[in-house]
């Protein structure tokens, strides 16, 4: 079977999954020819950057604006009617890949590139099997198209919301969206953790702070590591050196102020009950840091929760990995309304700045039924053969 997969690089998700689906299919059919392409780099390198680079911007300097974008994009405007056209042209430019590969089948994980593909397939250009892959917990109209053969969302709810939104019942599948198999893979919690230098009798909060700001990572670890209860914390930044560097830092720092104060203490500890008190450490707990790793399956295994931006894949890969999650500062659009969905089914809670936050982080690390109910609600959320019901729908397709 050939398959071409049009992706996208906003976001590290849409690329992760399209990944994580060719992995698969070339360990169970070793002689199948898969393509990836980066579709808007393909159509127009300037236009990508344009997209990825303003994408970052709007989602983090003018959250607001984007998701005002995200909402008003989800309409049907003359606006919107006007880019549908200029996107049906731009698309002709992914033919030369498309005759390239002699693909069977085209499956897409992102929404210009499943606009493009489909358009391609209503104006006559090609015809084979389109397959979208829906990467977030809420429909888009950008998605949608009469053309597209079938559809991939991440639930049983998401399939009811496409059919209200005009789309054949029988081409939505709850599959769910496409993780590496390594995020389904049983572990020995307790043997990582031993080998990661960490305290296999502590709780574990993971933060994947990679999307954040430099301030946001600082704020949240402050309001965390405030919590009461004894735990420990993996943070991991991506590749964003300018966060591990700061963090480094203040970690050292924190470390080494704490020592002096307790060195101190000790020294001045009989005059406490008559000249002065004590003075106060810096809150902290052992954290380990880490930039950028391929181990986040690991990582996600020996963790008790994990703080994150509620991107689709992350989100997905958590859930793969019986992971209750916090959702930090969700960006308007996409991400609001993954957590939408994520706290109306107890998968996740959302994390609120400050004391809130602290106590938040208390209250989940002191009662254990509250993380317990999240990972059984997870666990019905799962869906670990995704990957494999892709594929059988892809063979079903290409027979047709």
């Amino acid at each position: 079977m050939k398959i071409l997969i049009l992706s996208a690089t906003t976001g590290g998700g849409h690329m992760s999954a399209a990944n994580a689906l060719k992995n698969y299919i070339m360990s169970v059919e070793s002689d199948a020819e898969v393509n990836i392409i980066d579709a808007i780099q393909v159509v127009s390198p300037t236009l990508n950057k344009v997209v990825t680079g303003g994408y970052v911007y709007l989602a983090t300097k003018t959250p607001k604006m984007y998701g005002g974008i995200y909402k008003t994009s989800d309409k049907d405007t003359s606006l919107n009617k006007a880019v549908n056209i200029a996107t049906s042209q731009i698309g002709k430019k992914l033919l030369p890949i498309i005759e390239k590969y002699q693909s069977d089948v085209i499956i897409t994980t992102h929404a210009f590139a499943s606009e493009m593909a489909a358009m391609l397939k209503g104006d006559g250009e090609i015809d084979i099997p389109v397959v979208s892959i829906i990467t977030d917990f809420a429909p888009h109209k950008t998605y949608i198209n009469e053309n597209v053969n079938a559809y991939i969302v991440s639930s049983r709810e998401m399939v009811e919301d496409m059919v209200a939104r005009g789309v054949p019942r029988e081409k939505v599948y709850p599959f769910g969206i496409p993780v590496k198999q390594e995020f389904y893979n049983e572990v020995s919690r307790r043997d990582i953790l031993i080998e990661e230098g960490l305290d296999p009798d502590l709780k574990t909060v993971l933060i994947m702070a990679g999307s954040f700001g430099v301030t946001d990572v600082l704020k949240i670890y402050h309001n965390i590591v405030n919590a009461e209860p004894d735990f420990q914390v993996i943070l991991i930044t991506g590749r964003n050196e300018k966060l591990y560097e700061t963090f480094d830092r203040y970690l050292s720092k924190t470390i080494l102020q704490n020592a002096l104060i307790a060195e101190f203490n000790s020294e001045q500890e009989h005059l406490f009950k008559t000249v002065k008190k004590p003075r106060k450490p810096k809150p902290s707990k052992p954290t380990k840091l880490l930039y950028f790793t391929e181990e986040i399956p690991r990582y996600m295994h020996i963790s008790d929760l994990i703080v994150t931006k509620p991107g689709g894949l992350t989100v997905s890969e958590a859930i793969a990995s019986d992971l209750p999650i916090a959702a930090y500062k969700p960006i308007p659009g996409q991400e609001e309304q993954n957590v939408e969905f994520l706290t109306a089914k107890n998968m996740a809670v959302r994390l609120i700045k400050g004391k809130e936050c602290t106590n938040t982080i208390t209250e989940l690390l002191t009662d254990d039924t509250i993380l317990e109910d999240m990972r059984a609600s997870i666990k019905r959320y799962s869906k670990g053969n995704s990957s494999e019901n892709i594929y059988k729908l892809l063979k079903k397709l290409c027979d047709k």
